[in-house]
């Protein structure tokens, strides 16, 4: 299934939390708190600004983000969880 984020949305795919600390100590699933980092999967075509005229996203395919911690909507595509979310939401993009 192929999913376009409509206007100025973007799908996200959450990264993986990390399983330990940086001392080594494991982090159980009960405690994981949710992650804010993910790779963008799909963008839309843009937002449209008052004179009509389409102002296309900073972010692209393949970039990786922050996003807040409770922004977007969650779905599920073929069993993987996905983000749909504004632009506005996502904080940065990290390398």
């Amino acid at each position: 299934m192929k999913v376009q984020p409509l206007a100025d949305r973007v799908l996200i795919q959450p990264l993986e939390s990390e399983d330990k600390t940086e001392g080594g100590i494991y982090i159980p699933d009960t405690a994981k708190e949710k992650q804010q980092k993910g790779k963008v999967i799909a963008v839309g075509k843009g937002r449209t600004d008052d004179d009509g005229k389409v102002k296309p996203l900073e972010v692209k395919v393949n970039d990786k983000v922050l996003y807040g911690r409770y922004s977007g909507t969650e779905i599920k595509i073929k069993n993987d969880d996905y983000l749909i979310l504004k632009e506005e939401d996502i904080l940065a993009i990290v390398d």
